[in-house]
Parts: C-alpha cells; sequence; structure tokens
C-alpha cells in the first residue's frame, strides 16, 4: 500500500488536524494465548509510560488494540514515540467521525483533501460494519462512501484488488473509524515478559544492536560496560552512556553499570601469553557480569558476537569464552553478515555514535596474532596461577558504578536514589 503519511502532514500543516487519535495493533504475541492478558497489560503499561509527556491524551484497551485519543497533543510526536513500543507491529492515524452517514461522508470527504492523493492512485474503500445496529451493511457503505469521493477525485483509479490507496470505515456504535495506512511499528515482544539479561555493551555498532534485538524479543536489558581508565578517556564513557540513551528510547529507564577493568585487563599483560590476552579479558568480563546478573535478578548474558566476525568470534574462540560463565549465553547477531548488522544500527539510532573514534577496552593491548583456537586446558591453567585473580574480579564488581539512562538525559546515579523514593518504588 501506498505511504501517504508525508502527503498527509505536508497538506494539514497541523498534525492534529489529520488524527484525532493513533490506533495501536499489537504484535506476534498475540498468539500466546495463555500469556495473552499479561503481555497486553506489559504493552498498555509501556505506552502509558511513553505518554507521561502528553497529559491530554486518553487510552482506551480492547481486543488486539490500543485506542490513543489525542485531545489536541501532537500527533506527529506521539506517533514516532510510539513506533518503538515493543509488542506494536502497526499504527494507524484515525478520524473520528458520528456513526451517522452524513457525517461519515463529510470526514471521508475532508480526509481525502488532507491526504491529498495524486492523479493515478488506485484506490477503494473498505467498510466494515462492527455495529449492527447500522442501518446500511458494509457492501452498501463501500458505493455510499467511494462514489462521492470518485467524484470529487476524477483522477482515482478504483482497484479492489491491491490498491494504493485503500479508505477503512470502521462504523461503531459510539465513533466511526476513518483511517488509511498501517504505519509499521517495531512489534515483538512486550518488554519484559521474557525476563531480563545483561547486555555487554562496548562503544562498537554490534554490541547495541544486540541489545535492542534482545529488547524486541521481550528481555527486559541491563548494559554492562568495562572501562580501563586512564587508557581509556572519559569521551569514550560518554559515548557509551549517550548509546545507552538511545536503546532507552525503546525500553524507558535502563540500569548502566561501569566496570574499572584496568587492573584486571593489565594482569593480562605480563604473563608471556599475548596471544591468549583477547580470551582471557573477555572470560573475565563474562564472569564480571555474571555476578552482577546473580545481583541484580538477571537469568542470562548477551553479547554482540558475529560467528567468524574477529579472532574472538571464531567457533572455538566462543566456546572457551562462553565456558567462563553458567549462565545461558545469548549472542543475537551470530549468523548475521556486517552489512546487515550495520544497516539495523542505522535503523535504530546507534550507528552514528557507534563509529566515532574513542577507544574502549576492547582495543586495548590487542596482540597482532591473537589466538582463534585457544585451548581451554591452557586458558583455565593460565587463570589458576595468576596472583589475586579472584580478588580482582570481586574488587570490580564491587566498584562498579550503576548509573540510571533515561531518554531524556536526566540520569541519576543509583546510590543517589533516596529511601522514600525506592520504598515508592517498590510499593507503587
Amino acid at each position: 500500500m501506498k505511504s501517504i503519511e508525508s502527503a498527509a502532514y505536508a497538506a494539514s500543516g497541523n498534525s492534529t488536524n489529520y488524527a484525532d487519535l493513533l490506533l495501536l495493533r499489537f504484535g506476534e504475541f498475540m498468539l500466546k494465548g495463555k500469556n495473552r492478558t499479561r503481555f497486553e497489560k506489559r504493552v498498555l503499561r509501556h505506552v502509558k509510560e511513553m505518554l507521561i509527556p502528553y497529559p491530554k491524551v486518553q487510552l482506551t484497551k480492547e481486543y488486539g488494540r490500543i485506542y490513543v485519543e489525542l485531545n489536541g497533543e501532537p500527533a506527529k510526536e506521539l506517533l514516532d514515540a510510539l513506533k518503538n513500543v515493543f509488542g506494536i507491529a502497526s499504527i494507524s492515524p484515525v478520524k473520528v467521525a458520528k456513526s451517522e452517514l452524513e457525517d461519515i461522508l463529510d470526514v471521508s470527504a475532508r480526509f481525502l483533501d488532507v491526504a491529498a492523493p495524486e492523479p493515478g492512485t488506485t484506490f477503494k474503500v473498505n467498510a466494515r460494519r462492527v455495529w449492527k445496529g447500522f442501518p446500511y451493511g458494509s457492501l452498501e457503505m463501500n458505493k455510499l462512501v467511494s462514489t462521492p469521493l470518485l467524484q470529487g477525485y476524477p483522477g482515482l483509479i478504483v482497484d479492489v484488488n491491491s490498491p494504493q490507496m485503500e479508505l477503512r470505515v470502521e462504523i461503531r456504535e459510539a465513533h466511526t473509524y476513518i483511517f488509511c495506512e498501517n504505519i509499521s511499528a517495531v512489534g515483538g515482544f512486550p518488554l519484559g515478559t521474557n525476563g531480563k539479561a545483561m547486555l555487554l555493551l562496548s562503544g562498537g555498532i554490534d554490541s547495541p544492536v544486540a541489545g535492542w534485538s534482545s529488547m524486541r524479543r521481550g528481555l527486559e536489558v541491563e548494559c554492562v560496560h568495562f572501562y580501563s581508565y586512564p587508557y581509556t578517556s572519559e569521551l569514550a564513557r560518554q559515548k557509551v552512556i549517550d548509546l545507552t540513551r538511545i536503546l532507552s528510547r525503546y525500553a524507558g529507564v535502563i540500569k548502566l553499570h561501569l566496570v574499572p577493568f584496568t587492573e584486571v585487563q593489565t594482569a593480562f599483560t605480563g604473563i608471556g601469553q599475548d596471544n591468549l590476552i583477547i580470551t582471557l579479558m573477555r572470560r573475565a568480563m563474562l564472569r564480571i557480569a555474571t555476578s552482577l546478573a546473580e545481583r541484580e535478578g538477571a537469568l542470562a548474558l548477551i553479547t554482540g558476537d558475529s560467528l567468524g566476525q574477529v579472532a574472538s568470534q571464531t567457533l572455538p574462540s566462543m566456546n572457551v569464552i562462553g565456558r567462563a560463565t553458567e549462565l545461558p549465553l545469548l549472542r543475537p547477531l551470530v549468523m548475521m553478515d556486517k552489512s546487515d548488522i550495520v544497516e539495523l544500527s542505522q535503523k535504530i539510532g546507534t550507528y552514528d555514535l557507534s563509529i566515532l573514534p574513542y577507544e574502549d577496552c576492547c582495543t586495548l593491548f590487542v596482540p597482532k596474532s591473537p589466538s582463534t583456537n585457544p585451548n581451554l586446558r591452557i586458558i583455565d591453567k593460565i587463570e589458576a596461577t595468576l596472583p589475586n585473580y579472584s580478588s580482582l574480579l570481586s574488587a570490580a564488581v564491587a566498584l562498579t558504578e550503576t548509573i540510571e539512562i533515561t531518554p531524556h538525559g536526566n540520569e541519576q546515579l543509583e546510590s543517589e536514589v533516596g529511601t522514600d523514593e525506592r520504598i515508592k518504588e517498590e510499593w507503587f
């Protein structure tokens, strides 16, 4: 179907004149019958959170749908925000008419004036009489609505099979809804309905995409970033905060755990096994992330690994690295091509930040020839003989700084959240 969103907004000049409400349709989770009520409630809660800055909005939920009555709030802003709600498959801007023939015809004509279809556009009316007390049937309404529209727009071409523009008229007892397009939203499962996981977030392209992909599958995500001051800069730290903020546009508040990794990382540099540094480093990251996950109640770890992309992402390397944790290790990108990952990062808005040239700890102390086939027995032996290795890992966990990142930039250290506020969050 031809998208008329741009034309409609350009013609109206004011998006509130174009739509009276937004119709939100649920996504694939609708197939899960036993979980349906819980999933619908979670989507509704997420929608309410996204609409906090818009106090005039009113919400109504019915089977498979949420209606967002705008009441003068900006339709385009709300549309852009709600497209990011996981569990919403599509959104339609809707004009509302009285369930009376004259008003339906009048609003339909004004709707088409706003949409301003180009001459030669193929067109059909699809009326649906939900309220059986309405005196005209669906097929009869198709003719009653389309006839004056075709007279007013002689450039339209009727095509009942695959029209570029399909005017839908839903007749209900209280109101009639008139709309023309389904705007794709992110879909997936409602946020948090499949549990919580820890995302190992670097400053690169892959891990933010892995985080977004995991959230789309219903996971609540907390981020873990490892920094090696003074080898990594404040700009690198801020870059990760900004990446987390972009992810928070899809989730609301996201916790970011900043782990001081210098002591752990430098412990690997003097053992004469430079080709194994990357393997040792990534195993240490998984151990620390596992401790944080257990503390925060997360049930899995997420990485941005893509099979064969770098030395640490060969199958032998991923096997040895993954054995450092007993938690499930999720790799959403493992079979994706780099070009597909880049395309998705551009789509979700993280790409431009990810390519900023600020080093993170993953780019430090990289050997010229890292092992692509590490031996687990040798790795275990090295870790067992490192002085105070367990203490170094425990210290990194203890010194981890946690920040609550929001889409609006009003970050707050978790330690700064007041006791009264914590009690309020726990109870309400």
